[in-house]
């Protein structure tokens, strides 16, 4: 993981330079992290303080009017789902305006309560790129597109939730604006769901067992474990046809185990859908096949 963030500097032309200083986190279940992973190495109170975008070679009173973000679009809007192994690299892009054009931007993916003054559940993944890419829509406004990489490896399952995500706009006569928290969006844990009906062949009007298992990623163990008690709908469709239609709703084990029977009348498909949750996404199984004697 890249521990450090961007700090803006400005002094006519335009540089960035990084505060380099590693993310601890001082919690108990912060550090029970997969083997793996690379350890902190610094307590809470020997950190340098969290990165904070900062102009350098211009004051307040120098300052002419500050650029304004009017937009930033994380993951296209939609929720960041993680896995169990494989990193998640999100795009982010911020639009912004200020009177002479926008020269560069900057982000960072943060949970926490603050990056001014963060305590030890402040957590952060910043920028992939030195400078943003930048597309003009006129003379004063521009669109800025960064990434950052978001790596299960550094991820416990409480961090499936809102996450803030920072944005920073500097303009081309060397004014910045910083918002830590402009937008937020959410990071869910990866879900799968399998189905399997017996027997096939089946006789017409015969008994079908249909059974499954709902699981997520567990990104303490960095395996997949079972996602107990939930509602899953068993959906079927004819051989012929492209729409499922529900036939029940079941509820999984404490496993995440999900199993039911029905009666065969017809060649189709059978699967389980899952609505989704806060912290996991929908998923359906895919269709399987049952032939019907």
């Amino acid at each position: 993981m890249r521990i450090r963030a961007t700090v803006a500097a400005v002094s006519g032309a335009l540089a960035l330079s990084a505060l380099v200083g590693p993310a601890a986190q001082a919690a108990d279940s912060h550090r029970d992290r997969p083997a793996d992973a690379p350890q902190f190495g610094y307590s809470a109170q020997d950190r340098p303080a969290a990165p904070k975008a900062r102009a350098m070679g211009i004051t307040a009173a120098e300052a002419n009017t500050a650029p304004t973000i009017s937009k930033a679009v994380v993951n296209g809007g939609k929720p960041i789902v993680v896995g169990t192994k494989a990193t998640k690299k999100v795009t982010i892009s911020i639009t912004a305006s200020d009177d002479s054009g926008i020269a560069d931007a900057a982000t960072i993916l943060w949970i926490g309560s603050s990056l001014e003054n963060p305590d030890d559940n402040t957590f952060w993944f910043d920028q992939n790129e030195d400078t943003a890419t930048c597309k003009a829509a006129s003379a004063t406004t521009s669109t800025c597109t960064l990434t950052v990489t978001v790596d299960p490896a550094w991820l416990i399952n409480s961090d499936a939730t809102y996450w803030k995500v920072g944005a920073l706009a500097i303009a081309k006569d060397g004014d910045f604006v910083q918002k830590d928290a402009y937008t937020k969006i959410r990071v869910q844990r990866l879900s799968k769901l399998d189905v399997n009906a017996s027997p096939e062949p089946v006789k017409k009007n015969g008994t079908l067992t249909v059974t499954g298992k709902l699981s997520r990623a567990n990104w303490e163990t960095g395996t997949y474990k079972g996602y107990a008690g939930q509602s899953v709908k068993l959906q079927f469709r004819k051989k012929n046809s492209n729409t499922y239609t529900t036939v029940k709703t079941v509820k999984g084990s404490s496993t995440g185990t999900l199993k039911t029977t029905v009666k065969a009348s017809v060649d189709g498909y059978w699967r389980w859908s899952f609505a989704g949750t806060a912290s996991t996404p929908a998923v359906n199984a895919t269709g399987d096949f049952v032939d019907v004697k």
